[in-house]
């Protein structure tokens, strides 16, 4: 199947020249060089319009070695088709050209986690992962993804799945002549507050994922009312992490939209993290 782009035009520019150099605007520096570039087991990057969130997803991007291979986890934002669902084969376009599932590392991932359902409908009009694509396909043209998408807040499935995904890629990493699978979550934080209401409540989310804490980070986002709408994705990721034995997290780059149009009434938080 070829999985057309849903937001094209809207999030992001459609014309293939706009979007390269809208891309590389985000990015703000030249990637750095292998020698240099972190090299990041995951990474937390917002999918919000390019104009809002852009500049902080390409500080992660600019600064992280990126492999051939992602396992791209984010929210279903709209309740269409199941609430675990993946692709296992198949291209996804955008309007730099299409992007290839990994049907060998995504069948490996439905079989670790039997929950996760091959759901075309789930992942038809997401944005979540869509937004990711050309950032990849601007520094690592080879790449190719698995792509998922939650829509379940129990923490136990989420465990679960985190335990899955790093299953796989620790089995991927003792392949000889192998790069690696990068693990992204994709989040936006706090909607819709004031931008000193965002601030506070963000600070005390991404501490919880600085300190590489996928309980506290979902008994945050509960207790304080963070309306984080990929936390799930997020506390997948970061069990996954602390599986894969990381040690490190950092804190790229954060701002609100309130940065971008001037209102500070009604934000929606942007934060970067990558994780070694």
């Amino acid at each position: 199947m070829i999985r057309p782009p849903a937001v094209a035009g809207r999030f992001y520019p459609s014309d293939a020249d706009e979007l390269a150099q809208q891309v590389k605007q985000c990015l703000a520096r030249e990637p750095l060089d292998e020698r240099s570039a972190i090299p990041a087991l995951g990474c937390m990057v917002p999918h919000a319009g390019y104009i809002y969130s852009g500049r902080v997803a390409g500080a992660v991007y600019s600064r992280i070695a990126i492999p051939s291979r992602c396992i791209l986890l984010g929210p279903r934002h709209f309740p269409r088709g199941g609430p675990l669902a993946i692709l296992t084969e198949g291209t996804w376009q955008t309007p730099l050209g299409e992007v290839s599932i990994d049907s060998d590392l995504a069948g490996q991932l439905a079989h670790a986690f039997p929950s996760l359902r091959e759901d075309a409908l789930a992942h038809e009009a997401e944005h979540s992962l869509e937004v990711q694509l050309p950032f990849l396909q601007v520094l690592r043209p080879d790449i190719r993804i698995v792509p998922v998408v939650l829509a379940t807040d129990r923490y136990p499935v989420l465990e679960e799945l985190g335990l899955a995904v790093a299953q796989v890629v620790k089995a991927e990493k003792e392949k000889a002549q192998n790069d690696g699978v990068l693990v992204i979550a994709s989040s936006d934080m706090n909607h819709y507050e004031s931008d000193a209401v965002t601030r506070e409540k963000d600070e005390r989310a991404v501490r919880r994922v600085l300190a590489l804490d996928p309980r506290g980070l979902f008994d945050e986002v509960r207790a304080h009312g963070i309306t984080m709408c990929g936390y799930a994705a997020t506390v997948a990721m970061l069990v996954a992490m602390r599986e894969l034995g990381a040690e490190n997290a950092e804190l790229l780059a954060y701002g609100t939209s309130g940065d971008v149009n001037g209102d500070r009434e009604r934000v929606v938080g942007y934060a970067g993290i990558a994780i070694q």
